[in-house]
């Protein structure tokens, strides 16, 4: 196997395990919200993250360039607002439709990689695309209307899209732990400016600060380390359909640990989500979609 071969396959499954780490959480977020508002639970989230990281390795960040800065900067707020955008479409429709639509990233990355970084799709993708999605609909929907919750959500899918595809375009593996600490500050501050007019409201046990702790350190902090590493050496479009297996993974903790029956729908629709990465995976591709373009500019 040879070193790049074996780089790829390293950075899919950092970008897999990140995946299941999400996963991982939905069950748990379910529960804290009930307690904690959502808004109010990102910031204490983000900002625990942020803090952690920078304390661990503060020289990361300073080893960038300004330039990396300021793209970091602008990948976190990027990031941020979509989740402020998801959090407030969330309260206008049903979770299974917006974790569809918020899916759409997906179909969104390799339409915005054509445009932004002239990425050649190849039909063996685009068919990993719309079997990823079909997967998604299978997966979580049950029943949708677009209105005000589904727009709005629908703009965070395309900020999401535009991260992944920023992503592939500015990160270097040797800048992934500087650029992940600010984009976790930059999410942070944004998701505090959201919530503080109302104040915050912080977790009220110490069952409910370890899912937090959990969720800032593993799923927040070390997993976008992760996916920044991996979109180091991975084509966004390819980065889309594995991150695509986060609802599979909500899924099979739901059943595993959180008490949900399972179901047909979550069969079907997972098999469909877990065969369009695999087509990405193992099918032919040529050279141009393999490679990660980076911008210079």
């Amino acid at each position: 196997m040879t070193g790049s071969r074996r780089t790829t396959l390293l950075a899919t499954g950092a970008l897999l395990a990140m995946t299941a780490c999400w996963g991982s959480t939905f069950f748990l977020i379910k529960d804290l919200l009930d307690r904690v508002p959502t808004l109010d639970f990102l910031a204490v989230r983000f900002t625990i993250a942020g803090v952690v990281m920078l304390a661990v390795a503060p020289r990361a960040v300073a080893r960038l360039s300004p330039e990396s800065r300021r793209r970091a900067l602008a990948l976190g707020a990027l990031y941020g607002v979509a989740q402020i955008l998801q959090t407030a479409g969330l309260a206008h429709t049903a979770a299974s439709v917006s974790g569809f639509i918020t899916g759409m990233y997906v179909v969104a990355t390799p339409l915005l990689a054509a445009v932004l970084l002239r990425t050649r799709i190849t039909a063996v993708t685009w068919l990993a695309v719309l079997l990823a999605t079909a997967g998604l609909g299978v997966l979580t929907l049950d029943g949708v209307a677009i209105g005000y919750g589904e727009a709005i959500t629908l703009v965070a899918a395309i900020l999401y899209a535009l991260h992944i595809v920023g992503l592939g375009a500015w990160s270097r593996p040797d800048e992934a732990l500087g650029m992940s600490i600010v984009q976790l500050l930059v999410i942070a501050v944004i998701c505090l400016v959201a919530t503080a007019p109302d104040g915050i409201v912080l977790p009220g046990t110490t069952v409910d600060w370890l899912s937090v702790v959990y969720m800032a350190v593993f799923a927040g902090a070390l997993a976008l380390v992760g996916q920044t590493w991996a979109q180091a050496h991975l084509a966004p479009t390819r980065c889309a359909i594995i991150m695509s297996m986060e609802p599979v993974f909500a899924a099979f903790f739901a059943v595993l640990l959180g008490g949900e029956s399972l179901a047909l729908r979550m069969l079907v629709g997972g098999f469909m989500v877990l065969t369009a990465m695999l087509v990405v995976e193992v099918g032919p591709r040529r050279k141009v979609v393999g490679e990660v373009q980076h911008l210079a500019v």
